[in-house]
């Protein structure tokens, strides 16, 4: 990453995060990290051979919530969407701060996630997304607990359901709909500890099908319209959209299927559309676009052959399976100032100021004071059945997470940098 790129850090914030680091009870909690790597890596493992397919995550969540019990909290409930929240209480005049770790794996109930050890190299499916997260999840937890460090404010440790794909990132906007008062969020997703997310990339997705009568391509041919051309139709018009590079904007249409066989004009055809953004206006003026490009294509293909009949007519079925929303946080948030002020009195260099997909953005959406932080470790072909996940720095992840989560809610006497939201 270049040095030109990279925003100032603010001077008054950088010190408040280096004198909490020099606290022996800080220290102390640093130590037990490092101490604690092969306890930790263990307990990565056993929770990745819980199966935890999106939307069942129920086995998984009921282990993570008897392990938060274990290390402390008193307060652990499983929500009813499936979140696993935890409350370690501060003395009641700080800001309420939420770490996050999402559950869910990418891979269908019967996956083999059996680890299997070679050295340092841990393989197995879901190894490194995101249970590597969740071991430091509660690895912050023990540092926490096992050192009574004291918070002005509450931090609320948090298992999240349904981050992956069609889960939509379920749990995290729940947890941010209102039902909870929460001034800041650190998500803990993905290995390298480089890395400081600094907006959140919104996705829209459209499940977009076409039906009608289908026939014989010969016999009806000039009278019936095919939903497979009406698709072609719309797909020509997207394929001349134009959207900014600044902000990113994306879309792509992922899916098609439809028709059944050479000779018919088919009656169904069905598109799955990705369109994505870190501005949310430009991902709505997209959207739009889309839509309308579908309309007009099913329009033009009934006009085309004169239809006026309705049960010889296509029509338009829009789904939408798909909605994270995005958003951007200014350079002096305060959770990017901390974190990253956090960085460097670990000595981890900030190789990564980018923007991504993750829990945090529906609290980014909203303007809370958020990013996403990584675990540790090195994770390596995530979301595929080779992933892998090679134990080195694993300390590192927990080290971050913790320094930054004290800092923000106030700690050892430091007060907290995180401001409390108006409600």
């Amino acid at each position: 990453m270049s040095k030109n790129t990279i925003p100032p850090l603010s001077e008054a914030v950088f010190a408040q995060v280096e004198a909490l680091a020099r606290k022996p009870e800080v220290k102390a909690a640093f130590e037990q990290a490092a101490r604690e790597t092969d306890r930790a890596m263990e307990e990565q493992v056993e929770l990745c051979e819980i199966e935890a397919p999106t939307f069942h995550e129920e086995k998984r969540a009921a282990r993570v919530a008897e392990l938060m019990r274990a290390y402390g909290l008193t307060d652990v409930v499983i929500d009813p969407i499936g979140n696993v929240v935890g409350r370690r209480p501060g003395k009641g005049e700080g800001p309420v701060l939420a770490i996050g770790a999402h559950m869910d794996s990418v891979f269908p109930a019967g996956t083999d996630v059996k680890v299997r050890r070679e050295g340092n190299i841990y393989r197995a499916p879901g190894i490194g997304d995101n249970c590597a997260g969740l071991r430091a999840l509660l690895q912050v937890l023990r540092m926490f607990n096992d050192n009574k460090i004291e918070t002005t404010g509450d931090i609320l440790f948090v298992g999240t359901v349904g981050e992956e794909g069609n889960g939509d990132i379920r749990g995290s906007k729940d947890l941010f709909s209102g039902k909870r008062h929460i001034d800041g969020f650190i998500a803990v997703d993905s290995t390298d500890v480089g890395r400081v997310l600094k907006g959140a990339t919104g996705s829209h997705r459209w499940r977009l099908s076409i039906d009608g009568k289908g026939g014989h391509s010969y016999a009806d041919f000039g009278v019936c319209p095919s939903a497979i051309h009406a698709i072609c139709r719309a797909g020509a018009k997207m394929a001349n959209f134009r959207v900014p590079s600044d902000p990113k904007t994306t879309y792509t249409i992922g899916t098609i299927k439809g028709g059944t066989t050479v000779n018919s004009i088919a009656a169904h055809c069905e598109v799955e559309v990705d369109m994505r953004s870190v501005n949310n206006e430009e991902l709505l003026k997209l959207e739009a676009a889309v839509l309308a490009a579908f309309e007009e294509a099913v329009a033009e293909e009934n006009a085309f052959w004169g239809v006026t009949e309705d049960e010889w007519r296509l029509k338009l079925t829009k789904t939408q399976i798909g909605n994270r929303p995005a958003g951007m946080r200014p350079d002096d948030c305060p959770v990017l100032q901390v974190s990253r002020s956090a960085q460097k009195v670990l000595g981890i260099e900030l190789t990564k100021y980018i923007c991504s997909s993750t829990d945090a953005n529906a609290p980014m959406s909203l303007n809370v004071p958020s990013t996403c932080l990584c675990s540790g470790g090195r994770g390596v072909n995530a979301h595929s059945l080779t992933e892998y996940f090679e134990k080195v720095d694993t300390e590192l992840g927990p080290q971050l997470v913790f320094l930054a989560a004290a800092a923000l809610v106030g700690a050892c006497g430091e007060k907290p940098v995180l401001p409390v939201r108006k409600a």
